[in-house]
């Protein structure tokens, strides 16, 4: 009934900067919280940086300060400005949201992925 829409990956080189975007549709009545997590071959998917109702702002350490996360509201989107990436930073990266989809019922929703490649 929810599906996460991702755009924005790409290969970039060292240093360079990337903008994700994330557009939550289907049926929603509200969207408490969102967020971005990465995961490459072999490893446990890992948060990258949420952003919950209450605005409040989480970041892995290891992108503290070259990250940041925005949301909007209107269109149930989220964003993840990335800059002074480094090749540590290549995953695949996802949305994912905390979605009521009825008065009662909610449940977290992931979109599908979309890569991210640093290097020279």
């Amino acid at each position: 009934q929810v599906q996460l829409v991702e755009s924005g990956g790409g290969l970039v080189q060292p240093g360079g900067s990337l903008r994700l975007s994330c557009a939550a549709s289907g049926t929603i009545f509200r969207v408490v919280a969102m967020g971005w997590y990465r995961q490459v071959p072999g490893k446990e998917r890992e948060l990258v940086a949420s952003l919950t109702g209450g605005a409040s702002r989480n970041y892995a350490d290891s992108v503290r300060g070259r990250f940041s996360i925005s949301r909007d509201n209107a269109k149930n989107a989220v964003y993840l400005e990335m800059n002074s990436l480094k090749p540590e930073d290549t995953a695949v990266y996802y949305c994912n949201a905390h979605v009521y989809y009825s008065t009662t019922q909610w449940n977290h929703f992931w979109g599908q992925g979309t890569q991210v490649t640093v290097s020279s």
